[in-house]
């Protein structure tokens, strides 16, 4: 996961997010995720393996639905926390007939986008 898509302006494939959307597993990790959450938290809160959890937040990330934050551990490394990163998921079809995904987010504080660069210079290092 180490690219993060929340990042960029890019909207989302729309398969993407409908591959999120439909599967059982990754709609109860984004009903868990309104606050920050690290994997063990999850795997604990939605009943999940830990294999199966960082699949679904994989697929997630992908879809720009979930947003990873690093933090310093206080004991050594880095602690991984994830939330939702979306307020609403609308799919609409034009006149056309092409469907489209639009995904709103919630404003991000400066303190927010900071943590976000903080976590993709990590990524790199």
């Amino acid at each position: 996961m180490g690219d993060n898509p929340v990042l960029s302006e890019d909207t989302p494939a729309l398969q993407d997010v409908l591959d999120a959307l439909d599967d059982p597993e990754c709609r109860a990790i984004l009903r868990e995720t309104v606050e920050p959450m690290t994997a063990n938290e999850l795997i604990e809160a939605c009943d999940i393996p830990k294999s199966t959890v960082y699949r679904k937040l994989e697929l997630l990330s992908s879809a720009s639905l979930v947003r990873e934050r690093d933090s310093i551990n206080p004991g050594g490394g880095r602690v991984t926390h994830y939330e939702r990163s979306f307020d609403d998921v609308t799919i609409s079809m034009d006149e056309t007939g092409e469907f489209s995904v639009s995904v709103d987010r919630p404003p991000q504080s400066a303190d927010e986008r900071l943590a976000d660069i903080w976590s993709m210079m990590g990524d790199e290092v």
